[in-house]
């Protein structure tokens, strides 16, 4: 019997940086034991959009090689985070376009009791990460799934200051995510393996 928790981290990132919280991510869980699954979202944004950006242009070509997430991926994962960058206060486009399709998997009850939780990055302080984080686990109720927020169950939150989810100010792409977020969507995905270990009885502790 496999004994592994399988953990599934779906972002969308333009620039990178939600991309560097869910790598921050993936090898945390992949730490605590978990098999992992790191996958973007199809991009939906016209080529001369990401064009006239080049930090969108160099993002896109420096992860040629992560999967486009399916749904497939969903319906393996015993525990799911998902990550996107704000949008006036919501997530972005893509990563919604890729919830709305879903809607199978929600019908046949295939995602009941899967662990969730999900993390963001803005422009700007107090530019809507924790309404973006709240608007992600909107679809996580509709799904019946358990939510798994970081809260204050660790010391370091008490530094990153969000219970929602990590989170990072990234100031037009100026700033990575540092010591301080980094450590957080550690023990954010960290606590979530700890979690479906846990509500998974085969699975020893």
């Amino acid at each position: 019997m496999d004994s592994a928790v399988n953990v599934a981290v779906i972002y969308y990132s333009s620039t990178g940086t939600v991309f560097e919280l869910a790598k921050a991510a993936a090898t945390a869980a992949e730490k605590a034991g978990a098999e992992v699954r790191l996958r973007k979202v199809h991009e939906l944004a016209p080529d001369e959009a990401v064009a006239a950006n080049q930090g969108w242009t160099d993002h896109r070509a420096a992860t040629q090689h992560i999967p486009v997430a399916a749904l497939d991926d969903l319906e393996w994962a015993d525990a799911i985070l998902l990550g996107s960058p704000t949008r006036y206060g919501l997530p972005a486009a893509q990563l919604k376009q890729f919830i709305d399709t879903t809607g199978p998997l929600w019908a046949q009850g295939r995602l009941v009791n899967k662990i969730c939780s999900s993390f963001t990055a803005s422009g700007t302080a107090h530019g809507g990460q924790e309404s973006t984080i709240l608007a992600i686990n909107n679809t996580f109720y509709h799904w019946g799934s358990i939510i798994v927020a970081p809260g204050y169950a660790d010391p370091i939150q008490f530094q990153a200051g969000n219970p929602y989810g990590t989170s990072h100010v990234f100031q037009n792409g100026e700033i990575p995510p540092g010591r301080t977020e980094l450590a957080a969507m550690d023990f954010q995905a960290r606590r979530v393996v700890d979690i479906a270990r846990r509500l998974r009885p085969q699975l020893p502790l």
